[in-house]
C-alpha cells in the first residue's frame, strides 16, 4: 500500500522515534510545519483504519507503532517511481542519476559491488 505524502511524514516520524502517542507526533510534526493536533489525531485514525499503523489504548492515551516497515514502503514507493518515470526501466533510472551526479569513488565501488552481488545471486 503507498501511503499519502502526509502518511509517510508521520511514518518517517514513527520509524525514528518508535511507538508514539498523538501529543509527540505531533510536537515533531509541528518543528517543521504548523500542524493542529486535531489533524494528527485524524491522520492517526485514518492511518489505523488502513491497517499503515497499529494503535495500543491506555485509558485515553493511545500510543501508534509504524504496521508496516520502512524497507517495504521504500520498496513499493520506488518500484512505482521507476515505473511512471522511467517506463520500468531501472537501468534508464541508473544512468540518469549517476549522469546527474558527481558519485564519490566510495559510491562508484558500492554500486559495483552491488552489481558484482547481483550478478552471483544471478548465478545461482
Amino acid at each position: 500500500m503507498k501511503p499519502t505524502d502526509s502518511e509517510l511524514e508521520i511514518l518517517q516520524l514513527l520509524w525514528e522515534l518508535g511507538p508514539s502517542t498523538v501529543r509527540a507526533v505531533n510536537e515533531r510534526l509541528n518543528e517543521r510545519r504548523d500542524v493542529g493536533y486535531t489533524t494528527t489525531l485524524k491522520l492517526l485514525q485514518i492511518m489505523f483504519e488502513k491497517g499503515i499503523v497499529s494503535r495500543k489504548e491506555d485509558g485515553r492515551t493511545h500510543t501508534y507503532t509504524a504496521a508496516i516497515t520502512e524497507t517495504d514502503t521504500q520498496s513499493v514507493l520506488l518500484q512505482e517511481f521507476v515505473d511512471q518515470t522511467f517506463r520500468g526501466s531501472a537501468m534508464k533510472m541508473v544512468m540518469q542519476a549517476l549522469g546527474n551526479h558527481d558519485a564519490s569513488t566510495e559510491e562508484l565501488d558500492e554500486i559495483k559491488a552491488l552489481i558484482a552481488q547481483m550478478e552471483q545471486q544471478n548465478k545461482l
